[in-house]
């Protein structure tokens, strides 16, 4: 079975996020366990598993995401990754609908390599500050926000770019808070291409710092989007790797725009045993 690696949110190879992606030739997934163990093995923020649909009439892929813990309902730089194989190695054109834990997603084609990806908006709830944050982070918190039930992350923002991009937190206080991850954010320098920064933290499903995190640009597009009061904006993920996400804010519905490049394509040799009945996939 092949799989790829793929830097996801960059032009260039070693930057951005990387996902692995397995497409699977048959309709139907294998154990949850053993992609599980797979997503372990890889090590990476997510690996990506899809298989074609026939007879479904609203999408064409079933697609699911795994960190090395966890499975997740919604993840972007995955999902970035597999349209770009898709498109890359002739197994799909135009745009891609995707049956995940979050409805169907859409990736569509956006001029050159880009991809824009049609998510739903993440719903903002203002909260107090969580007693002992501030302390996590080592840090000042203006306010905080939750994301919603699928989501699941707490937004915290920051009073400026230099505190986020200098923030060391402490991950095991992180991993006490009840969300998936905390995303920090401050206004960024549109002079230099952006329009905010963040970072993204989930030790808590076994990601100690992520990358660059689609899934969190679907809160960040709103609550910049309000702020700035323009609907298309640009976000700099300021990880060690970094990575940009162009974020189109549409009501509901939330455009998330970037590039990826293959940096490795391989084979997986182990644990291939294939299953009978509707699961066979592998």
């Amino acid at each position: 079975m092949r799989i790829r690696i793929v830097d996801a949110f960059t032009d260039r190879p070693f930057t951005g996020n990387p996902a692995a992606v397995v497409l699977l030739d048959v309709e139907g997934f294998p154990e949850d366990e053993r992609l599980q163990r797979v997503a372990a093995e890889m090590n990476l923020s997510e690996t990506a598993f899809a298989h074609p649909l026939t007879g479904d009439g609203a999408a064409d892929w079933a697609l699911r995401w795994f960190t090395p813990a966890v499975e997740v309902n919604l993840c972007g730089h995955a999902t970035l990754a597999t349209a770009h194989v898709l498109h890359s190695t002739g197994r799909a054109t135009g745009e891609l609908r995707f049956r995940t834990r979050s409805g169907v997603l859409r990736a569509a084609p956006s001029g050159g390599a880009a991809v824009t990806l049609d998510f739903p908006t993440a719903p903002l709830t203002a909260l107090p500050v969580p007693q002992g944050l501030s302390e996590a982070l080592g840090c000042d918190v203006l306010s905080t926000y939750d994301t919603g039930p699928n989501v699941r992350d707490l937004l915290a923002e920051l009073p400026d770019e230099g505190t986020v991009r200098r923030l060391a937190p402490d991950l095991a206080a992180l991993t006490l808070l009840p969300h998936r991850g905390v995303i920090v954010t401050a206004a960024g320098d549109p002079s230099a291409g952006y329009d905010y920064v963040s970072r993204f933290f989930g030790p808590a499903v076994g990601v100690p710092e992520d990358p660059v995190t689609g899934s969190a640009h679907t809160a960040l597009a709103p609550f910049w989007s309000r702020r700035l009061g323009r609907d298309t904006l640009t976000g700099l993920q300021a990880s060690t790797r970094s990575g940009f996400v162009r974020t189109t804010l549409r009501g509901e519905r939330t455009g998330l725009t970037g590039s990826a490049v293959t940096v490795l394509d391989g084979e997986l040799l182990a644990g291939l045993q294939r299953t009978t009945g509707h699961r066979a996939g592998w």
